[in-house]
């Protein structure tokens, strides 16, 4: 047994055996390799996706008019989105972009079915209509709700058999229509103050809110609206 083990006062190892080990063990095994190719063909199937809802903005400012600005939540917040931001005489909108195709969508109430499977498309546009209206209101100081839509790109039809509460569902080509039917509930002065706040990248990251919520006061001095109190202490 020794001599199996030595010989000639050496380990019975062949010459370069540890570097082989050195060598082997930076490979990457299958099922690595098996998880890196799934990662990149989800992330691009992601810019794919981005890039369809970028051009779909492009064609929705053209459609809505000059009132209106369409911001994407993506380049301002630095997170993954399939949403954009609409700011205009009708209101603040969130709206969420899903592309069925040709599958029928089925709504009751919250609940959507596409195919047999029930996805949360509407728990997500509320999400991100909440989100979009905390960075917002946080910024200007005072509240600015922020209303969810879901907008289905594909071909398939939608049918209802209840509506979910509190959230706009519409076909996209339909989005423009939709949201002017809106009417004039925000003065212009509004939408650009709404629009500035919505382009200014503190808004979407934590800084020091104070110093930017002055910046963009929302009534000039000596006016007391709302839930402006300035002025009341003195």
């Amino acid at each position: 047994m020794t001599e199996m083990l030595y010989r000639s006062g050496q380990d019975s190892q062949p010459e370069r055996f540890d570097e082989r080990i050195t060598v082997d063990a930076g490979r990457h095994s299958p099922m690595t390799w098996v998880r890196s190719r799934r990662a990149e063909r989800v992330m691009r199937r992601e810019e794919a996706a981005h890039g369809r809802l970028y051009r779909r903005i492009g064609n929705l400012i053209g459609h809505l008019g000059d009132d209106w600005h369409v911001l994407d939540l993506r380049e301002l917040s630095g997170e993954q989105h399939d949403s954009f931001l609409a700011v205009g005489p009708g209101g603040v909108f969130a709206v969420t972009v899903k592309d069925h195709g040709r599958s029928r969508v089925s709504f009751a109430g919250d609940v959507v079915q596409i195919d047999g499977k029930r996805p949360k498309y509407v728990e997500e546009a509320r999400s991100e209509a909440r989100a979009a209206a905390e960075a917002l209101s946080h910024s200007a100081g005072v509240s600015i709700p922020v209303m969810p839509v879901l907008a289905f790109a594909g071909s398939g039809k939608i049918s209802f058999y209840g509506v979910p509460k509190g959230c706009l569902v519409t076909a996209y080509h339909e989005l423009p229509r939709v949201l002017n039917a809106r009417g004039n509930r925000l003065a212009d002065e509004t939408v650009d103050k709404v629009f500035a706040l919505a382009i200014h990248p503190a808004t979407w990251f934590t800084v020091d809110y104070g110093t930017l919520a002055e910046e963009y006061r929302w009534y000039r001095d000596g006016e007391q609206v709302g839930t402006d109190k300035r002025g009341h202490g003195e």
